[in-house]
């Protein structure tokens, strides 16, 4: 017992270095993204009519969970520019993270208007349909962008999600089944929905 004390007293020194320098980072980290947001404004400061200004702002809002700002920038740039297809979709991304799956999906169907038979667009389309639990239509869009891109296993796996929430529960089989030579991750996480069914 007296050996145990000297150990766990240096341990819990390491853990206090250990989280004082996790803080240290975080601090460097948000430095670095506040200074580059400064360096962003005044780019816009600087180019108000510059729509790829606003865009790099918005971006820089975006990854630093500054969602109104971002969401306000990605508008900014599509009021220079309303042809610029990437700020819908970034629009919708934003809107997708705040929860706001409705918007979401207005801004990434809006988005799939310029690419009909982008996979990754179909994709999000289908995530917001699934988070709306609009199963039906999220099965469509994932099974659309299986069609342009068939080796797209994160659309196999919410497809079968979604055929679980349905009760196509052979069709969900099926997939599960392709998965298990694709992705044994994705394959172990869909057996685990299998699981719950059974269970409700």
């Amino acid at each position: 017992m007296t050996h145990s004390l000297p150990f766990s007293r240096v341990g819990i020194q390491r853990l206090s270095v250990l989280v004082l320098l996790a803080s240290l980072t975080m601090l460097v980290s948000c430095s670095r993204s506040s200074n580059e947001l400064k360096s962003l404004q005044q780019q816009v400061w600087k180019n108000p009519k510059d729509a790829s200004a606003y865009m790099l702002l918005a971006n820089g809002y975006a990854r630093s969970e500054r969602y109104a700002e971002a969401e306000d920038a990605y508008k900014n740039a599509l009021a220079i520019n309303p042809k610029l297809d990437e700020a819908y979709h970034a629009l919708g991304a934003v809107a997708f993270n705040q929860k706001k799956y409705v918007e979401a999906l207005k801004y990434f169907q809006k988005h799939l208007e310029h690419s009909p038979k982008d996979s990754l667009s179909l994709y999000d389309v289908g995530n917001a349909y699934m988070q709306l639990k609009q199963f039906d239509k999220a099965a469509k869009s994932y099974s659309e962008s299986i069609d342009n891109s068939e080796s797209f296993t994160e659309a196999h796996y919410n497809l079968a999600i979604c055929y679980l929430h349905t009760g196509q529960k052979v069709e969900a089989q099926a997939i599960y089944e392709w998965l298990l030579k694709k992705n044994n991750y994705l394959a172990t996480s869909l057996q685990k929905h299998f699981k719950n069914e059974k269970v409700k």
